[in-house]
């Protein structure tokens, strides 16, 4: 099967849900067109900013790893859509934890959440090299994944500190964003021997 109907299904998804998120930042109708007015907002702003950062490194490595590969399958099928799933579900978890001020309970499901995606996110990885091969570029590049894996400890890390500290939580959740959020450079590097 061709990938470019997975490519181009995924990007309208992810620009949906990146949609759906921003439009969760109700505009303020009480005190007024000044600073003061932003305050109550000011939280599900802050949520909205790491969201969207997270929608847009699994954009930016979908579209990686879909450009590293030649061709898709069933189960390349469910796995993506699988991903999917649990990416659609940002725009709630985000405006709950942007609305409760980033309390326990809200910051523990964005982080389980966030844990799913990288699960489902793995899960298409291999799905994908399987289909392609051991000895394939996408093999190749993704090695180990120690990467994905520090940040799916993490996550599990900061559900549980949460329920204590969700604060901390949320910096934990920037902090792999960090991680991320400079473009995964070994597909990059072996498509440019590549060519």
């Amino acid at each position: 099967m061709n990938k470019n109907r997975v490519e181009a299904f995924s990007d309208g998804v992810l620009a949906i849900i990146v949609t759906i998120m921003v439009l969760e930042m109700k505009v303020p109708h009480e005190g007024g067109a000044n600073w003061d007015a932003l305050k109550p907002v000011f939280p599900v702003f802050l949520s909205y900013i790491l969201s969207f950062a997270m929608v847009w490194i699994y954009w930016n490595n979908h579209h990686h790893l879909f450009h590293s590969v030649k061709k898709v399958n069933g189960k390349v099928l469910l796995a993506n859509g699988h991903l999917l799933f649990w990416l659609s579900l940002t725009p709630f978890t985000t405006a709950w934890m942007g609305e409760n001020h980033f309390a326990s309970l809200p910051v523990a499901l964005f982080g389980f959440v966030l844990s799913m995606c990288a699960i489902a996110y793995y899960l298409l990885t291999r799905v994908l090299i399987d289909l392609h091969g051991t000895d394939s570029l996408l093999a190749h590049a993704i090695g180990k994944d120690s990467k994905g894996w520090l940040s799916l400890i993490s996550y599990i890390i900061a559900i549980a500190v949460a329920f204590a500290a969700p604060k901390i939580s949320c910096l934990i959740y920037v902090g792999v964003a960090m991680v991320w959020l400079i473009p995964d450079k070994r597909i990059e590097k072996l498509l440019d021997r590549e060519t």
